[in-house]
């Protein structure tokens, strides 16, 4: 019987030990996707408490605490920081199963050195001596970033953002982490929004252009792709719920921008149009800068209307959609790919029933000198936990090359997250070690350690890196 969270927990053979303690445990970490905050890395100030470090705008913890019943006065409501961390740490042991025990101790055990089971009896021990530790400068935010082995991270941000936080980041010689933006244009895209108009006035506010006509915005977003080019930016990221296409004149995409400006009601195919006739204008941009851009499709956001009307979007309350997404995809990809304008582009899926759709639909594009130029994304959201990565991980080797894929990436608002990749790391060297002692590989350690070396780290460095 194995030990809880032992040297070799997930490591399920030999082979798979080896790999993981010899080649891949200690590799640097190129965390190309998450949620950051570059203000909080850049003042480096002390977390008050656990609270405030591990469980404030953390929705995956938020939502075990609700399926557990607890009230909505210790999760997001005025309830002391104390009460919300002892409600968490009450719940624990009811997540057997779920990833959040592994992490949560992982994170206890990484950055703390503590190996206590987390509970109600202990909650009080663990809140006071992680506490204490928080008030000492190796549990600041840079230092929580340096101590994982981190080399570069990528934030996610409006095209409005003045990123005078990255700027600021690039000149403290003090801090050798890179830290880029990310352009994140959904406010753009997703024109039937109340605060669309409201954004395209912060978007003349920083571009100093006139924001009135389709030719208007595509002209100032260009300006702002420039601009994040210029502040180290190496890819874009789009939140695609829906993922349909269609294509329509020009003139009629300039009618249906002048309608919303107008307050006009829009159609359903109205919508798509316009943004299926944006997001490839913004390809073209991106593979102008030869960027990178992440597609995460399949999100059913804010099920729950009471609740988001009480606090807020992003409170734990989305789940995974069930559209098909072949067919529009496919049709996305390829206008840009005719135009030789298709960038390097990862594909993220949330719903895992998708995987094989994915699977094949990165070997229709490609680009000689470049492999794996359309990506299948490591196991998101729902599906960043152990049978998530390992189903992403398989069905991508039985369909494309598991070799050039670009492995873990946080996509997290947590400065502890980085333990995900050690998770993922371990997944890894299971899959391929299995395959070893089941004779379907061969046991070539030259071959096996670069590829566990190329999916941890080096892919991932030298696919955002190529411009």
């Amino acid at each position: 019987m194995k030990t809880f969270l032992d040297e070799n927990f997930l490591l399920t053979n030999s082979t798979a030990e080896k790999l993981y303690h010899q080649v891949m445990k200690d590799l640097p970490i190129f965390d190309y996707h998450c949620h950051l905050s570059p203000k909080e890395i850049y003042e480096n100030q002390s977390f008050e408490n656990m609270t405030q470090l591990w469980l404030a705008g953390d929705h995956y913890k938020w939502r075990a605490m609700r399926i557990h019943g607890v009230n909505e006065h210790l999760i997001t409501g005025d309830a002391s920081d104390w009460e919300k961390f002892a409600a968490w740490a009450e719940t624990m042991p009811y997540l057997f199963g779920n990833p959040l025990y592994h992490w949560a101790h992982m994170e206890l055990r990484t950055y703390f050195g503590i190996s206590k089971l987390l509970s109600a009896d202990t909650a009080k021990e663990i809140w006071e001596e992680c506490n204490e530790k928080l008030q000492t400068d190796d549990f600041k935010p840079r230092r929580f970033i340096e101590r994982s082995q981190v080399q570069f991270v990528g934030t996610t941000d409006d095209p409005t953002d003045s990123l005078d936080y990255h700027k600021l980041l690039k000149e403290d010689e003090e801090f050798s982490v890179e830290v880029g933006p990310t352009f994140r244009p959904d406010q753009a895209l997703f024109l039937e929004r109340p605060s669309f108009k409201e954004w395209l006035t912060k978007l003349e506010k920083s571009t100093n252009l006139k924001v009135d006509t389709l030719d208007g915005l595509v002209k100032a977003l260009k300006e702002r792709v420039h601009y994040f080019a210029e502040n180290g930016c190496y890819a874009s990221d789009h939140d695609i719920p829906l993922m349909v296409y269609k294509d329509l004149p020009k003139a009629e995409v300039e009618e249906i921008f002048t309608k919303r400006l107008q307050n006009e009601e829009l159609t359903a195919e109205e919508i798509i149009g316009y943004r299926s006739y944006l997001l490839v204008e913004l390809g073209k941009m991106y593979a102008e800068k030869e960027w990178v851009m992440q597609l995460h499709m399949g999100a059913l956001r804010n099920n729950n209307t009471y609740m988001k009307e009480l606090i807020g979007a992003d409170g734990g309350f989305d789940s995974i959609g069930d559209q098909l997404l072949a067919e529009g995809l496919s049709r996305f990809l390829d206008t840009l790919d005719q135009a030789r304008s298709l960038p390097r582009t990862v594909l993220y899926n949330l719903n895992p029933r998708d995987n094989y759709v994915i699977g094949t639909m990165i070997g229709n594009f490609f680009e000689e000198g470049i492999p794996g130029k359309v990506q299948f994304g490591s196991g998101w959201w729902f599906n960043d936990q152990y049978n998530g990565m390992l189903n992403q991980m398989t069905d991508l080797a039985n369909l494309g090359s598991l070799s050039h894929f670009i492995g873990m990436t946080t996509d997290s608002r947590s400065l502890l997250s980085y333990v995900r990749h050690e998770y993922f790391r371990r997944i890894v060297c299971t899959i391929i070690g299995e395959w070893v002692e089941d004779g379907k590989v061969p046991n070539d350690e030259a071959i096996l350690h670069q590829m566990v070396k190329n999916i941890g780290f080096h892919n991932a460095k030298e696919y955002f890196s190529l411009r």
